[in-house]
């Protein structure tokens, strides 16, 4: 069953900044995706760049996503049945933003909004305008990014959330908020697994991993190892994206995986000068 996207003015892409995003990596990524594949699964969805990318290209492809942020999940399913209310909320909120940008990043930073439509366009909102466009939330879950240097941000890219809905609405893609570890109950032979998790730090200032307020631990990556083993005596396709470090490659000695370094740059780092010349591991068992 093939989808058509002809009517879609603009290719969708990632409707959120999220930290290791991947979208300048696609042009790599698609270079070691398999020829073929039964169901593409990504359980650490984030701002979905890999996932845009094949559904334009291979428009017959069946998705399956999830995360474990339901603040992103709800994002990505309000998006799919509401995008013109949530594109009318962020209309308001860039209306008042350019009012007085302080007070309102603030009290919209503070306030804890009911409706799926104004917790998605709060998320987004803040996304836009929050320093450096980075998702975090302290012990208890509340977003605790300060206000941005921008004169004049994109809050509202209408023409984007249209086409990213109109692609999320394929009944080919389903979306869920559960822990990774859940693919391991769908996921067959010859379906491939995409995991994009919150890199190891390889500093100790490097620390992204407050994504959700349970943070990604080393234990979590040593659960990730396992699963991926699994998957790989299940047939699937595996994989893995994650810093070049010791503690990643160390995990990953067995003969079926392939690592590759790529270069990546990291656009979220408060420093300018360090954004380039980073590498990241690759890691697949095909």
């Amino acid at each position: 069953m093939r989808q058509h996207f002809d009517q879609l003015l603009v290719s969708p892409k990632p409707f959120v900044k999220w930290a290791g995003g991947k979208r300048q990596l696609i042009p790599v990524l698609k270079e070691n995706l398999p020829d073929s594949m039964g169901t593409y699964f990504e359980p650490f969805l984030g701002g979905g760049a890999l996932l845009f990318h094949i559904l334009m290209k291979r428009s017959s492809q069946r998705c399956r996503i999830s995360d474990l942020n339901s603040d992103l999940v709800l994002a990505y399913t309000t998006i799919r049945d509401k995008a013109s209310d949530v594109i009318i909320s962020l209309k308001n909120h860039s209306k008042n933003y350019q009012k007085n940008s302080k007070s309102y990043y603030y009290s919209i930073r503070d306030s804890n909004p009911r409706s799926d439509i104004e917790k998605t366009s709060r998320l987004i909102f803040l996304n836009r305008t929050c320093f450096n466009g980075l998702y975090r939330v302290n012990k208890k879950g509340k977003f605790n990014v300060p206000l941005g240097r921008y004169s004049n941000p994109n809050i509202v890219n209408e023409e984007n959330i249209l086409a990213v809905s109109q692609v999320l609405q394929s009944r080919l893609v389903s979306i869920q908020c559960q822990d990774f570890e859940a693919v391991l109950d769908y996921a067959k032979k010859n379906d491939l697994v995409y995991f994009d998790p919150p890199y190891q730090p390889v500093s100790e200032t490097s620390n992204f991993t407050s994504y959700t307020n349970k943070s990604f631990t080393y234990d979590d990556l040593k659960r990730l190892t396992q699963l991926c083993l699994k998957l790989d005596s299940k047939g699937c396709k595996v994989m893995l994206s994650n810093s070049n470090s010791k503690e990643v490659s160390d995990m990953f000695t067995e003969k079926q995986w392939k690592l590759k370094k790529i270069t990546a740059n990291r656009s979220i780092n408060s420093n300018s000068k360090k954004r380039t010349g980073h590498f990241e591991l690759l890691i697949k068992n095909f």
